[in-house]
């Protein structure tokens, strides 16, 4: 007996996309989620283009553009910024909004699908056979015990994900930033900039609005170390930001506070027989960036479509551990990316920060390299692993035809002339579009899982691309 076809554990960002796509192809899924009501704080502000462009094919871009503000650039710190409009994308900047407004879009797209979430569920344990996946979870007082039990399971309960621990893996990594501070304030006398990230020899200091009178000010005082669980009052927010800017902003009223460590940490695995990792649960970084939220995203844009395919049975159980080999790569490219901002950011001494910002201002003016950082940052120049012998552009963000941003409801796109369509008949699964050459087939996605070159006849292999990602329906 099942109670859901997938059981998802925390419904944060990563989570609830990854429920509202798997409801959205007609699967029944269940979230566990240990809090019992949504918090109006948030971690994160900035929303890449690549994340947009998935959002877009999830009909949710346009809105969420309307809760917050484009920047054109991203300032990485000192006097150098990261320009983000030569994307190729329809959405060439970074979007700064609250985490909460992504939250709320995906969780209003997730319970309109149908899908089912527990709220007060904290997880105890997880185990698995060859048929399924039973998550024991409880309602924090210990006072009653349930067990939910699915063919497949994903944890995307963060940092401290249950998930993770109940499986027996390790988290290795370590601290990147020691006891940063963390205030949401009211400014009287606000930066300029909607995004400000500066730092000195006293600190490092990070100021983002939430677009309703407050801020977000993230700091770090370069002269001491404090526990996390030391108390942190405004005075010593104040403090520091007014030695690093210069000006304590106006800062008169906190309605939260807290300490922090930014820790650097990876999974060695994101898949364990029936269960997987996404997220959080899977790798956490340094907020330089703002990569965080977004690699969680698109870790679910990736998975969700390959596990459909499998819980219906058009795909092999094998194509999940593309998943791992795809995304795992990518978060050790995000560790390495964020850490070496961060890392830049918190140079002390004025010299070195001098040198610094000259040879960053002078490898971005190079074309070639400020397209290769912005494309990495963004998402947008992100590629994945093709097998042997497949066409160069395989693995590739897709861009032509009109179909490279993602297929609306988990459907692959065959572009291709009309002789190539005849001979590949679409499925209930399979969009085409009758576009000239290149031929190509587009995952769920947007990713190129097959394509030839022009005035090439073959087509070789499309086939073989067809069964291996689950495009055709079960048994065709």
């Amino acid at each position: 007996m099942t109670d859901a076809d997938v059981v998802v554990v925390g419904s944060g960002p990563t989570g609830l996309l990854l429920a509202g796509d798997l409801a959205e192809a007609g699967l029944q899924v269940r979230v566990l989620e240990k809090r019992t009501e949504r918090s109006n704080l948030t971690r994160a502000f900035a929303v890449h283009a690549r994340t947009l462009e998935h959002l877009q094919v999830r009909g949710l871009a346009e809105a969420l553009v309307a809760t917050g503000h484009p920047v054109d650039g991203l300032q990485l710190f000192g006097s150098v910024t990261l320009r983000l409009t030569g994307l190729d994308s329809p959405f060439p900047f970074l979007l700064i909004t609250p985490q909460l407004h992504v939250e709320r879009l995906l969780l209003e797209r997730a319970l309109g699908h149908g899908v089912q979430i527990v709220q007060g569920a904290e997880v105890t344990g997880v185990d698995q056979d060859a048929d399924g996946v039973r998550v024991t979870s409880s309602d924090g007082a210990g006072a009653r015990t349930t067990v939910t039990a699915a063919p497949f399971a994903v944890g995307t309960d963060g940092y401290r994900s249950a998930v993770r621990d109940a499986l027996g893996l390790d988290f290795p990594g370590r601290s990147a930033i020691r006891s940063l501070m963390l205030a949401d304030v009211r400014l009287t006398d606000p930066p300029a900039d909607l995004l400000t990230v500066r730092g000195n020899s006293h600190g490092f200091v990070f100021v983002v609005p939430f677009g309703d009178g407050w801020h977000r000010v993230i700091a770090r005082d370069a002269r001491r170390e404090v526990d996390v669980e030391d108390p942190l009052d405004l005075e010593e927010v104040r403090g520091v930001v007014q030695r690093v800017l210069g000006s304590d902003l106006g800062m008169a009223q906190a309605r939260w506070t807290s300490r922090f460590h930014s820790d650097e940490r990876q999974v060695s695995r994101y898949r364990v027989g029936r269960v997987l990792l996404a997220g959080d649960a899977a790798h956490v970084h340094s907020p330089a960036g703002g990569m965080g939220m977004n690699t969680g995203l698109q870790d679910a844009a990736n998975l969700s479509w390959k596990l459909a395919a499998v819980v219906e049975g058009r795909a092999e159980e094998g194509v999940l551990d593309t998943y791992h080999d795809e995304r795992h790569a990518v978060g050790t490219q995000v560790l390495r990316t964020s850490g070496a901002l961060i890392r830049a950011a918190m140079r002390r001494h004025p010299l070195t920060r001098t040198l610094r910002d000259v040879a960053f201002r002078a490898v971005l003016a190079l074309p070639p390299a400020g397209q290769a950082l912005s494309g990495r940052v963004s998402g947008i120049a992100l590629r994945y692993p093709a097998p042997a012998g497949a066409h160069a552009s395989v693995g590739r963000r897709a861009v032509d035809g009109g179909i490279g941003l993602g297929i609306e409801g988990g459907r692959f796109a065959l572009a291709g002339p009309e002789p190539l369509l005849a001979r590949h008949r679409p499925t209930r699964l399979l969009a085409t579009s009758a576009a000239q050459e290149p031929a190509q087939l587009v995952r769920p996605d947007g990713y190129i899982a097959w394509a030839r070159d022009p005035g090439d006849p073959s087509d070789a292999g499309l086939s073989q691309a067809l069964r291996r990602w689950g495009a055709l329906t079960s048994g065709a």
